[in-house]
């Protein structure tokens, strides 16, 4: 390596930590109820995505283990060679009845689905509008469909209308991203009203509801089943690696959306097929999440409970009814100093830092599960209460 890379790196990382952006590498293992195991610590843990605790489900183990018995460990090549075993089939039918789809099409991660979706769908001659806050996963999907890119400000859909009006005859098609659920906010988009200005507007609405799946709706289908609504041409994108515990996105809606991206999708076509294990917990998940309702009330009773606790501390904390909760205390190093106190408490919130969030917005980004006890939340709360 040439001494000006080592020097470029050795400046980029000095860089990061003199502005408290310095990232490392932890190791985390699971240990149940809530809880990790960390530096030889057991730690009450705040920052998983495994909002219905589906993660080290026992009926998920035993499917896995079954199925790698009898499947091997891997699928062996793309889906469009031979790593597409029947199980996809499987899994695919039973996101379209959890999902209430035509079809549906699973890709090997959720960041896969947006970054081979986006580019398919829109290219140099379209329009492509994303919400400010959209997730990295649908930002890079956007650069990389080579679209017009137009940013629109958090949930504005009175500018989403502009903007579309605007640009009315100019474009070959338009595009309209957004998330379901704002993975660092836990606040949801106006979906009826984007909705609506699509289907005024002609244009195609995509909503990532990676965050939603499981979590929203009587029946966990998602922030279109929270909201009650339906659009025929409606993009579904959402991710098996958060409320559901395993790996994988997919992508589902009309049949003809879905034969359209098999044939354009590239992270589709060069990516290797998941695991057998992997496709056999998903639909297990799947299964759990569509019949295990008391896993979703009970998040929710500790998620008002939560939401409740903070606002009584004084913190803007919105009234949302999703399992992520934002701490918002401005800089890096202060973030850094909250999360570092409530590790002395033995409880892991990690700092939420730029990129990742808005420079000046630095956060703890508190998460819940319904593996959580009620106890624990208290243990939070109390704990934020005394640096508060």
């Amino acid at each position: 390596m040439s001494t000006s890379w080592e020097a470029h790196f050795q400046q980029t990382i000095q860089s990061l930590k003199a502005r408290d952006l310095y990232r490392s590498l932890r190791f985390v293992d699971p240990a149940g109820g809530g809880e990790c195991r960390l530096a030889d610590r057991t730690m009450l843990s705040f920052c998983s995505n495994d909002y219905l605790g589906l993660a080290a489900d026992p009926r998920l183990s035993a499917v896995s283990r079954d199925t790698a018995e009898k499947w091997g460990s891997g699928s062996g090549a793309s889906r469009l060679v031979s790593g597409n075993p029947s199980l996809y089939r499987e899994l695919e039918h039973a996101v379209c009845r959890f999902k209430e789809t035509e079809a549906a099409l699973v890709f090997a991660t959720g960041y896969a689905a947006n970054t081979g979706v986006i580019p398919a769908l829109a290219g140099p001659e379209d329009l492509v509008l994303s919400d400010a806050l959209n997730h990295a996963s649908i930002v890079d999907g956007c650069k990389l469909s080579r679209g017009e890119l137009r940013i629109y400000p958090h949930g504005d859909v009175a500018s989403v209308e502009t903007i579309l009006k605007e640009n009315e005859g100019r474009f070959r098609r338009t595009l309209v991203v957004t998330d379901g659920v704002f993975s660092m906010d836990g606040d949801l988009a106006p979906l009826p009203d984007l909705i609506e200005v699509c289907r005024r507007r002609n244009a195609l609405l995509m909503v990532d509801d990676a965050h939603g799946t499981g979590v929203l709706g009587d029946n966990g289908k998602g922030t279109v089943e929270h909201f009650g609504v339906k659009s025929p041409t409606l993009v579904q994108v959402g991710t098996f690696s958060k409320a559901l515990g395993g790996l994988g996105g997919f992508v589902c809606g009309s049949s003809l959306l879905v034969d359209y991206l098999i044939n354009k999708a590239r992270t589709l076509i060069y990516s290797t097929g998941l695991p057998p294990a992997v496709l056999a917990a998903n639909r297990e998940a799947l299964n759990i999440a569509s019949s295990d309702g008391q896993r979703r009330e009970h998040l929710l009773r500790l998620v008002n409970m939560l939401r409740s606790g903070l606002r009584k501390m004084g913190y803007e904390v919105p009234l949302d009814p999703t399992p992520i909760i934002p701490l918002v205390v401005g800089d890096s190093a202060a973030a850094l100093a909250l999360s570092r106190k409530l590790w002395d408490q033995g409880i892991y919130v990690p700092a939420i830092r730029p990129p990742s969030v808005p420079e000046g917005a630095s956060r703890l980004r508190i998460s819940l599960s319904a593996a959580h006890r009620t106890e624990q939340v208290e243990r939070l709360l109390a704990a934020l209460a005394h640096y508060s």
